[in-house]
């Protein structure tokens, strides 16, 4: 117990020992205050270095914002847009070249075929625009592309097509119904019996185009007129030309409806006549 008080003592004791100790006392706090204000300065120091070297990025990261988005690299956003959806609105065009149609729209992509400008019965082609897609200045238009086997699509340079045109019909062909029926503005404004494919060569399913209007061809079995379709049979075709499914007229409108051909559409003359004065070229065919 003596040596606590002994040591409390020397600390608070006499006045000599007190003043002593508040010497040493503000030596060392004087000591203190410039160890605490080099830490401090130190500590200064270490915390606005890493702030001067961030706010050199930030500024320069600023400064290529505008540049970005003024450089050529902006229009590489692509952009897709519908043009028809083959029912209320279809648009169409003649091909301005005899130019390569490739898988995807980039000429890099590969050619899955050719504009033609002419149809096998040497009428003018004409080619849905399906879907536009366009990045920076360069254009693309997708376009169904007829011939075996049903169903190809590829991608155009749009300058490569004429101006766009617009119609408003399709045509719907009900195999099981024996039916085809014409919509103009969704709403129907013909629909007729119609003799299709027999089982062992039947009428493509799938959705084709008019390319051309004719009229009678090859004599009185086709009937007065003739629609061309985009649309192939898989082998034989009584459509002359070789493949073409025809929509047309003929001489045994006892066998329609009913599935007598090689893969046509047979219509009694007077539906076929009716049919021909009211549809267009262009106008999209989905075959159920």
């Amino acid at each position: 117990m003596i040596a606590p008080q002994n040591a409390d003592s020397d600390i608070f004791g006499d006045a000599p020992v007190r003043h002593r100790v508040r010497k040493d006392i503000g030596a060392g706090a004087r000591r203190a205050a410039r160890i605490l204000s080099a830490f401090a300065a130190a500590a200064a120091l270490t915390l606005l270095a890493p702030v001067a070297a961030s706010a050199e990025p930030t500024a320069a990261a600023a400064e290529s914002t505008p540049a970005q988005a003024s450089s050529p690299r902006e229009g590489t956003t692509a952009t897709v847009a519908t043009l028809s959806n083959l029912k209320t609105l279809t648009r169409w065009a003649y091909p301005q070249a005899g130019a390569p149609a490739h898988a995807s729209p980039s000429a890099h992509s590969r050619i899955v075929g050719h504009l033609q400008f002419l149809t096998p019965d040497g009428q003018a082609q004409v080619y849905l625009a399906l879907r536009s897609y366009t990045i920076g200045k360069s254009e693309w238009i997708e376009v169904p592309l007829p011939g075996r086997p049903n169903g190809r699509v590829g991608w155009v340079v749009a300058d490569d097509l004429s101006e766009l045109h617009e119609l408003h019909q399709y045509l719907r062909i009900n195999r099981k119904a024996e039916r085809i029926t014409l919509y103009r503005d969704g709403r129907t404004v013909l629909t007729a019996p119609v003799g299709v494919g027999r089982p062992s060569l039947p009428t493509p399913a799938g959705h084709f185009f008019v390319t051309e209007k004719l009229l009678a061809i090859g004599g009185p079995v086709y009937g007065p007129y003739a629609l061309g379709t985009s649309a192939y049979a898989p082998s034989l075709s009584e459509w002359p030309g070789g493949g073409v499914v025809g929509i047309h007229g003929t001489d045994e409108p006892q066998l329609v409806p009913g599935r007598p051909s090689h893969g046509c559409v047979r219509m009694r003359n007077g539906d076929i006549t009716r049919l021909w004065r009211m549809v267009e070229v262009g106008t999209p065919i989905e075959i159920v």
